[in-house]
């Protein structure tokens, strides 16, 4: 499971996800499992979903159906592809392409130079773009301390964000859980992550806070948010157990969530990162459509 969203990633980069599709076809193809769940969303929650979640369909697809369902934004698409969402009139509500890996992050001193060059070129082109949002990562320990990561994740970033803050662009280190999806990767908790943004110091630097992954790595997801909410610039979902649908199978309960982070007065976006179970396009389309709506609130 660690390697999964990695692995979906390089495909969808590889493959180019099938763009052969004909534009009544891709409308046909989305269309299905949609029409009898679809209702006008509140606008409480700026809506999004990941884009390796769904790569079973092409990238023009996906933004038929988004806007099929409502919303129109998708997370983790890069530079390459933003023509694509622009055609479309959809936002690219959390851009990559800057980043080494999920494991070599800010916490590696020897990546300092290359991750300073690449998120200078990328925090460029999201601004020119006219896009916010942009993904770091703190890599993997290898045997260093929380205190030593911290320390060089804070000298990394202080070379790029003074770049960031001039062109409007929001860093955002996302934390995962190190019990089951990626083993030993740094920021794996709220609190590292928070002492983080305050040594920063910097309206430029969040935390993308994963509720699956904090609900594996420490639980008490709704005091954590409430308490902490300033810090944290982008929220993405799943199911726990699983990263499956986050329906009544599973032992959050999205809508209370949701109704946590609308009170904080929160105005960036809550994107569905499950993995959907159905194995039919028609399926998967359905799940989306009724994650979008459990957290519709």
């Amino acid at each position: 499971m660690n390697n999964y969203r990695r692995n979906i990633l390089k495909g969808l980069a590889l493959s180019g996800v099938s763009a052969s599709l004909t534009a009544n076809a891709l409308s046909n193809n989305v269309s299905s499992g949609v029409e009898s769940s679809h209702k006008t969303l509140k606008g409480n929650i700026h809506h999004s979903v990941s884009r390796w979640t769904y790569g079973n369909l092409s990238l023009d697809a996906l933004c038929i159906l988004v806007k099929k369902i409502g919303f129109s934004a998708i997370d983790l698409v890069g530079p390459d592809d933003w023509p694509i969402l622009k055609k479309h009139g959809v936002d690219s509500s959390m851009c990559n392409g800057a980043e080494l890996g999920l494991e070599d992050g800010f916490i590696h001193t020897q990546l300092h130079d290359e991750l300073e060059a690449r998120y200078l070129e990328h925090i460029d082109l999201v601004a020119d773009a006219g896009y916010k949002n942009l993904i770091c990562f703190s890599g993997n320990a290898r045997g260093m301390s929380t205190e030593q990561g911290l320390k060089n994740a804070l000298a990394g970033l202080k070379r790029i964000m003074p770049h960031a803050e001039k062109r409007g662009v929001i860093i955002q280190m996302e934390l995962f859980n190190s019990k089951i999806d990626h083993p030993d990767y740094m920021a794996d908790n709220s609190a590292w992550g928070i002492a983080l943004c305050k040594a920063l110091h910097s309206p430029n630097f969040k935390l993308l806070y994963d509720i699956y992954h904090m609900q594996i790595s420490e639980g008490d997801i709704i005091r954590t948010i409430q308490d902490n909410h300033q810090y944290f610039g982008h929220y993405h979902t799943a199911g726990v157990p699983g990263r499956n649908e986050i329906d009544d199978t599973q032992e959050l309960f999205y809508p209370a969530i949701a109704k946590a982070i609308v009170k904080t007065g929160f105005t960036g976006y809550l994107a569905q990162e499950f993995v959907p179970t159905p194995s039919s396009t028609e399926g998967k389309n359905t799940s989306l459509s009724e994650a979008i709506h459990i957290c519709d609130v």
